[in-house]
């Protein structure tokens, strides 16, 4: 009709220069931000995946503009679960809503807490989020690694010394309990502290006083314990490493951190998120991930999780030199981590069929970087989108209708799992 589609939605899509036009000189699609305005004049956020349009000839026909809403993403990016606005923990899956329903219950008493969880799971923001939402968040918030100091060293660090106790205590040392006095004493890696030093701090959480290292005075002390640990501390108290007394201690109250291959609605959340705050700290025009580094991004594990996570997009935001992230700009080491090449999503084309069907189609010569996907929600709802297709033959309307989507819902999923 002569109407240019950005007109008919309304979009800012322009002011990313042409990107309908780089995409059909590249021929690979292209993902990209922006806005649009509803009949109520009401600017929507929204996310556009352009890919290639052609006919089965070959001929170029045009782009198709797929728009996904991602007004819940801004608006989850934007919400901060810390309480006190200090700390930003976020997370819209079913397990991270848990933790946040219990993280008020947890801020509102005095009773220990342990904190479990694979590294890189946020335990420290967690722990301090409890503490800055307690009635103790006027006094200090102090860390202590456990397994950072060899035990010598790390008794005088938590407990603090006299002078004269040992070769160049030259002065008295506080140590973390005093300093922490009033407010929260974080442990983080529990599950290194040697046994000698776990029984001094069980006399500190029954007595609430101590002998600091050298002395013969008692130092009494008001500190709430909150624990942390990425090992099974059940396990080491069945192997004698770690006290059953102190273990019962410190589990009064118990918080378990997922790890991010459980946290799949919240993976496009966090990388968002992480995106827009290098981008916006290292003023880079990058304007996001094309398809086939989001597919590598997406089936990766991420064994390091959020922590991990984070490191590898704010490495790909600092080597990429143009508008887009592929995966040539990510870590080496996740690329090497790849197993046999595969067909690209990065150059997956729409294809106009003379019936007017539009499938999906990959150049077979196109390299790509796969890795093994995770058994999770995904691969459910892969799964359920082949039995309908199967159970309908092949009908995608009534596939839609035996799923409860609407047929644009599925033909996204379907181009989401690779299944056109």
């Amino acid at each position: 009709v002569g109407v240019q589609g950005e007109n008919v939605i309304r979009s800012n899509l322009s002011s990313n220069g042409d990107p309908v036009g780089r995409v059909l000189t590249s021929e690979q699609t292209m993902t990209l931000e922006g806005d649009i305005i509803n009949q109520s004049r009401k600017k929507i956020p929204v996310r556009f995946t352009i890919s290639p349009l052609q006919l089965t000839s070959g001929q170029k026909e045009g782009a198709m503009i797929l728009l996904e809403d991602i007004s819940l993403l801004k608006d989850l990016d934007n919400k901060i679960h810390g309480f006190s606005g200090h700390e930003k923990i976020m997370g819209n899956s079913p397990k991270m809503q848990e933790i946040f329903e219990l993280l008020p219950i947890t801020a509102r008493t005095d009773a220990s807490v342990l904190i479990t969880g694979e590294t890189g799971t946020g335990k420290d923001l967690v722990a301090e989020a409890i503490h800055k939402a307690s009635k103790r968040s006027r006094f200090p918030f102090i860390k202590v690694n456990c397994g950072a100091l060899p035990e010598t060293l790390l008794e005088s660090e938590l407990f603090g010394h006299v002078r004269g106790a040992f070769t160049g205590a030259d002065k008295d040392k506080p140590g973390m309990f005093r300093l922490a006095h009033g407010g929260t004493l974080f442990l983080t890696e529990i599950g290194d502290l040697p046994l000698p030093l776990q029984v001094k701090i069980l006399t500190v959480l029954d007595d609430k006083e101590f002998f600091p290292v050298g002395g013969s005075k008692k130092v009494s002390v008001d500190v709430r314990i909150i624990a942390a640990t990425h090992r099974d501390l059940g396990e080491l108290v069945r192997q004698g490493t770690f006290r059953e007394d102190l273990f019962y201690r410190l589990n009064v109250l118990r918080l378990h951190l997922p790890p991010l291959r459980e946290r799949e609605d919240d993976f496009h959340l966090l990388l968002d998120h992480f995106f827009r705050e290098f981008r916006a700290n290292l003023k880079k025009k990058t304007k996001g991930f094309n398809a086939a580094c989001l597919k590598l991004l997406s089936s990766y594990s991420f064994p390091g999780n959020i922590r991990e996570l984070r490191n590898i997009v704010e490495y790909a935001v600092n080597v990429c030199p143009d508008e887009t992230i592929r995966p040539e700009h990510l870590p080496k080491t996740l690329l090497s981590m790849e197993p046999a090449p595969s067909p690209s999503a990065a150059s997956t084309r729409a294809t106009l069929r003379e019936n007017g069907e539009i499938v999906m189609d990959t150049p077979a010569n196109t390299a790509a970087f796969t890795m093994p996907v995770p058994v999770g929600w995904g691969e459910v709802e892969k799964d359920m989108i082949l039995k309908a297709l199967t159970k309908t033959g092949g009908n995608r309307s009534r596939a839609a209708e035996l799923l409860g989507w609407s047929r644009s819902k599925l033909w996204r999923k379907i181009k989401h799992h690779d299944l056109a």
